[in-house]
């Protein structure tokens, strides 16, 4: 009885020392590095980002990995996972009578919880030293974390090949798809690999036999052990291997790299996307650019105006390619929105009550100050509607209307829509409303869909959660009367007019191509052209970025919604039915009731800073606009008086000289010229 109490204290202490000594193992971090995940808004994948050194590292799907997957990983590595403490007792005998049996080692004993234990120390496991720590620091994990977290770890940290960790990250690497729902011979794939993950790799021929065998062998195991009937068994063992590592997901890359700036350290960033949509949109901007030469790129938004969330986000056709400026999110440039902006002059002109639809207005060359603009095509359209106007996008009327707006109200109107522009220089002038300043394709989506929510613009985001109401820009008649002009534009490829107001622009040179649309529900913004800014000969708004504008709009199927009604205060009449004031526009100030407004004087010929080359003695001038008849003046001194006609021969000699000419009115104008003999420098 005395050595059966000795023998039972001794055994006792033994056990309290080794529980202390379990107790006393440091653990190492159990942090587990996992890469940022960009989510759509349904949850699946947009893009991934690897962790430190390159790897490949995901955390496992909040939805959980296949339960079937998990059968057969523990099956195969650890039938008594549950069961032990960390150490497999039985498992350790077993393997030491076989190696005493054949004199070598025939199978291992390691459980789940200590490969857990030498992926988190990354340490060496062919020698008792590595054994025996790695058993210790089992136990250790055991008591204070878990089966289940233990689990977690392994599924994190497993190795598959090349620089893939993680039964995530492997899942989607070798058969793109989530490990939801895996296929047996997938599950049994995964499961084998992490033995050996390089001497198995299936993207290797030479290994790809060893990856098959590895795999059958858990196949035959678990058809053994019932987890899979024979014909399961059979099916799995017949199914190919994968061939190649498939590239993790990388949808709306640009956007998804600008929400991880945006936010450091977060590990899920849910979004506004819609899968479906952005793959749709990528194809279509990729087959929009292809043969359109070296370096062109493009641009689109997709959003729903009524909330402003985005849907789709091309930044780049090919984010890949750094030729054509890949790595730049052009949906974020400041570009030249070429005639975009046309639309929301007239809304303010509608909106204030200088103009209507049915307003004539005049397309008859008009000088601004120094400033002459002329039609895309050089033509001019005469009296014209404001509504013709914009349907053909002309020039002159629009800055007509601008001017009588003022620079300053049209550069405030973009600001509160959403679509700041810059201009070089100073202030805005009247070019801003054909192009001349900077806008960037998100501020002009943002824009237009104010205009098809009735004049009150959304800011868009791609976050859920963040939407925010921007200052009203016009009311819901003058929005909508823009929008059922431009709903009567007719589409390209021969679709029906009616169902999306949309408006193209091409900037100077060709150096953008854009395209701005909306319907009842989504807006859209599409922007074709070099990052560099280089021309595209020949790229017109309504030839490259239409198409793809409406393409899109056909993608969105029976989501798509019509246009809305007019509002009740819409006054649509014929231009002999609105007020006196409204036929025929003219600037505030100037004359109504059917009398065109006088063009501005401006010299014509010889325009500011030429140099020109006298045959004799006489100067030949031109003045267009003001009131005749005219006082000629070379510098300061009258050369011609009272000419009634807007052509004047003018006495002149060879040098510098300013030349003015003065209207019956008092209006002047001037330009600074140079005036040469033939064969002068």
């Amino acid at each position: 009885m005395l050595a059966l109490g000795l023998i039972a204290g001794a055994g006792d202490q033994a056990r309290d020392r080794f529980d202390a000594w379990i107790d006393a193992t440091p653990l190492p971090s159990l942090t587990v590095t996992t890469g940022a995940e960009v989510l759509a808004r349904d949850g699946s994948l947009l893009r991934a980002f690897p962790v430190e050194n390159g790897r490949w590292r995901l955390a496992p799907p909040q939805s959980g990995v296949d339960p079937q997957f998990l059968r057969l990983l523990i099956a195969w590595e650890d039938r008594r996972f549950s069961a032990h403490n960390g150490v497999d007792g039985w498992a350790v005998a077993r393997a030491a009578l076989q190696a005493v049996r054949h004199g070598r080692v025939v199978s291992g004993a390691s459980t789940l919880s200590m490969q857990t234990a030498r992926l988190l120390e990354r340490g060496p496991t062919g020698d008792w030293r590595g054994k025996l720590r790695q058993a210790r620091l089992a136990l250790a994990l055991e008591r204070r974390l878990g089966k289940d977290r233990i689990l977690d770890l392994y599924l994190r940290l497993a190795p598959y090949g090349g620089n893939t960790e993680g039964v995530r990250a492997a899942s989607l690497m070798w058969f793109g798809k989530e490990p939801r729902r895996l296929t047996p011979a997938e599950s049994a794939l995964l499961v084998a690999l992490p033995q050996s993950p390089e001497a198995r790799r299936p993207d290797i021929p030479e290994r790809r036999e060893a990856a098959r065998a590895a795999r059958d062998r858990v196949i035959d195991r678990a058809e053994t052990l019932r987890l899979l009937t024979h014909e399961a068994a059979e099916t799995a063992r017949a199914t190919p291997l994968p061939n190649q590592r498939r590239a993790f997901p990388a949808l709306a890359p640009l956007l998804a790299d600008r929400l991880r700036r945006e936010n450091p350290g977060a590990l899920r960033i849910e979004t506004t996307i819609d899968p479906a949509l952005q793959r749709q949109a990528e194809a279509l901007t990729a087959r929009a650019v292809a043969g359109q030469g070296a370096r062109v790129s493009a641009a689109l938004i997709l959003a729903d105006h009524r909330n402003g969330e985005i849907l789709a986000h091309v930044g780049a056709a090919a984010f890949t390619d750094p030729r054509a400026g890949g790595f730049i999110d052009m949906t974020q440039a400041l570009r030249s929105p070429g005639s975009t902006l046309k639309p929301l002059v007239y809304a303010l002109g509608f909106d204030d009550g200088l103009i209507h639809p049915e307003t004539l207005i005049e397309d008859r060359p008009a000088a601004f100050g120094r400033w002459q603009p002329e039609n895309f095509d050089r033509r001019f359209r005469g009296t014209v509607t404001i509504r013709q106007a914009l349907a053909e996008s002309l020039n002159i009327p629009v800055v007509r209307v601008a001017e009588a707006l003022g620079p300053a109200r049209i550069a405030a109107a973009l600001r509160r829509a959403g679509a700041p522009a810059t201009t070089a220089g100073g202030p805005p002038g009247l070019a801003l409303v054909l192009g001349g300043g900077g806008v960037s394709l998100e501020g002009l989506v943002t824009a237009y869909g104010g205009l098809a929510r009735g004049g009150r613009s959304v800011a868009l985001h791609a976050r859920p959660g963040e939407a925010r109401e921007l200052p009203p820009v016009v009311g819901p008649v003058a929005a909508w009367q823009v929008g059922s002009i431009l709903a009567q534009l007719a589409p390209p490829g021969g679709r029906a007019a009616g169902r999306v107001a949309w408006k193209t622009g091409t900037s100077y040179g060709h150096r953008d191509a854009l395209a701005l649309g909306y319907d009842g529900r989504f807006v859209a913004g599409v922007w074709l052209g070099r990052p560099d800014g280089t021309p595209v000969p020949g790229a017109f708004g309504g030839d490259l970025a239409a198409p793809l504008l409406f393409d899109l709009f056909d993608a969105l199927g029976d989501r798509a919604e019509p246009l809305p009604p007019p509002p009740p205060a819409a006054l649509t009449v014929a231009n002999a039915a609105l007020p006196p004031a409204l036929r025929r526009f003219a600037a505030p100030g100037a004359a109504r009731h059917g009398t065109a407004a006088p063009e501005p004087l401006a010299i014509l010929f010889p325009p500011d800073g030429a140099e020109v080359e006298l045959t004799g003695d006489r100067l030949v001038a031109r003045v267009r606009g003001g009131s005749g008849p005219y006082t000629w003046l070379m510098d300061g001194r009258p050369v011609a008086v009272g000419v009634t006609g807007p052509v004047a021969e003018l006495p002149a000699s060879p040098g510098w000289s300013s030349l003015s000419v003065i209207d019956a009115a008092g209006a002047a104008t001037e330009a600074e010229i140079r005036l040469s003999r033939p064969g002068q420098g």
